[in-house]
């Protein structure tokens, strides 16, 4: 589950990287810098929502750590 994970993150990473070089390259006359920023918008959605549902199937935990005033 954590590899998978770090996969994502790395995937954010690398899209919002490419949308740098699209950016500074492009000087914004191409819409390269548009599509690479909307797929790591795609990824880090489709990120939350996979583990959202890993937490409900049961396939990862919370810590149990509290949160509130009644710490």
């Amino acid at each position: 589950m954590k590899i998978v994970i770090v996969i994502a993150f790395v995937l954010i990473i690398a899209s919002l990287a490419s949308a740098m070089v699209f950016l500074i390259r492009d000087r914004g006359r191409t819409h390269n810098t548009v599509r690479a920023l909307a797929l790591r918008v795609g990824f880090s959605v489709a990120l939350f929502i996979f583990i959202l549902i890993a937490h409900q199937l049961g396939w990862i935990q919370s810590t149990g750590v509290p949160v509130g005033p009644g710490r």
